[in-house]
């Protein structure tokens, strides 16, 4: 294999990979997990949900508490994570060889494979063992430093990424992604069997895209219906972390690498984001 593919340079030249095979592969996860005091996935059974621009909220609502937070995309096929945090940079290297993720505030910092990517419209066309490589590195080769929190981006699905990051991410819990309709619950039922299949906590779920208040008349509409996230997490004794109600504006501040929580601070949206984040952290502890 070349030392790029479809215009994204590996972490590993030939030198690299001759001295990652003198060395014990797990060393370097085992040592930034340790600086790592909560890790979370954030999953989806179905794609179109939203869980991108949840994982990104819920990292800066976390960061605006004052916790350090890390956020990881491991979505190798689509990641979206820096278009929506608004990064252009790429990583920079630290005198150990580590990738630095690239800063977004005092608090967050992100690793996404689109931030090494050369063009970014390019496809990556990668079979599950080299996504799972990419994924070590992310953990192992990323000099993260101490967090308060690590979130995780996953793609939608059961499939080689969340499974890679249950495996190798031992204690790492699942936040689980949907919408209120029922097409939406029923994946998400396979992602709550998935974490117990794989032995990982499901920390809890959220409802989001719960409806939709008009900005001309003021009323609300339940565009794809209510409550069916809270009944599901009930139902598989799970916690509930809340809704997130749909906003127009989010999806303009997403395409713009805008944070929506810092342009529209007293939405329903933001404040949806802010007890979520505090949920977490009285449930995991301060």
């Amino acid at each position: 294999m070349s030392n790029t593919q479809q215009g994204v340079p590996l972490c590993g030249t030939k030198q690299k990979q001759q001295q990652q095979q003198q060395r014990d592969p797990g060393a370097g996860i085992e040592e930034s997990l340790a600086r790592i005091k909560h890790k979370f996935i954030v999953m989806s059974g179905k794609g179109g949900v939203g869980k991108t621009s949840t994982s990104v909220n819920l990292a800066l609502a976390l960061a605006d508490r004052g916790f350090k937070v890390g956020l990881m995309d491991v979505d190798i096929h689509g990641p979206d994570i820096p278009r929506m945090l608004g990064l252009t940079e790429m990583p920079g290297v630290t005198q150990e060889r580590k990738m630095i993720p690239v800063p977004y505030s005092d608090n967050l910092s992100a690793i996404s494979i689109e931030s090494l990517s050369l063009s970014k419209d390019d496809a990556i066309i990668w079979r599950g063992p080299i996504k799972h490589t990419v994924i070590q590195q992310f953990i192992g080769d990323v000099a993260w430093g101490d967090l308060d929190f690590l979130i995780i981006d996953s793609p939608p699905g059961t499939g080689d990424e969340p499974l890679t990051v249950a495996q190798l991410i031992l204690g790492a819990k699942a936040i689980i992604v949907t919408t209120p309709q029922e097409v939406a619950l029923a994946d998400i039922r396979k992602s709550i069997n998935f974490c117990k299949t794989v032995k990982m906590e499901a920390f809890g779920l959220i409802e989001n895209m719960s409806g939709f208040t008009c900005p001309h008349c003021g009323k609300t509409v339940d565009l794809f219906g209510s409550g069916g996230g809270e009944r599901t997490a009930k139902d598989a004794d799970i916690n509930f972390l809340g809704r997130i109600p749909f906003d127009t504006n989010m999806v303009t501040c997403g395409d713009s690498g805008i944070s929506y929580q810092s342009e529209y601070p007293d939405s329903p949206v933001t404040k949806a984001f802010a007890s979520v984040a505090q949920a977490m952290a009285d449930l995991v502890g301060k």
